[in-house]
């Protein structure tokens, strides 16, 4: 890797409008960033709406995958990118657990820990999440979650929450 890129994991989702189109052009949109590099691609994997209660099939389902990049950007400016990202895909931030066009999240930013108003990392749920484990896990079978181990292993116990896209 080249001097002074960083090592992050990008999770994407989406389940309003064309989710595949839209994961596929988001993930576009990233890689054309000058200070972006994508790595690996996860397999897409299609999970039911988790809302503040839980789990709703009443919602249009989530289709969801996870990126590896390298970045030149600091974990602020990355979030600033990301966040242009989804504005430009329609996402509007009214309520948590709502409905939305496209999210993008960082689970990790090289094995860094903060906690500040607008970022933590790692994402606080991404150890709990299988939108986000088995994509994960698929891409990369030795990737570790700083502070909670391998994420196949973490991944196991709840891959049937999710299901790969055809």
């Amino acid at each position: 890797m080249m001097f002074g890129w960083k090592i992050a994991v990008l999770a994407l989702g989406s389940n309003l409008g064309d989710r595949g189109e839209t994961l596929h052009s988001a993930i576009e949109q990233i890689g054309a960033h000058p200070k972006i590099r994508i790595l690996e691609q996860s397999p897409l994997v299609e999970s039911i709406a988790i809302t503040e209660s839980g789990p709703d099939q009443s919602k249009p389902n989530y289709l969801n995958g996870v990126i590896k990049i390298a970045t030149k950007l600091n974990p602020k400016k990355l979030l600033k990118a990301t966040n242009d990202v989804e504005l430009s895909h329609g996402r509007v931030r009214e309520r948590r657990w709502e409905s939305r066009s496209l999210d993008v999240d960082i689970i990790t930013y090289e094995n860094k820990k903060q906690e500040s108003k607008n970022l933590t990392l790692p994402h606080p749920r991404a150890h709990e999440r299988a939108f986000v484990l088995v994509p994960w896990s698929l891409m990369d079978s030795e990737a570790n979650l700083v502070g909670f181990g391998k994420v196949s292993e973490l991944a196991e116990p709840i891959k049937n929450q999710v299901w790969l896209q055809k």
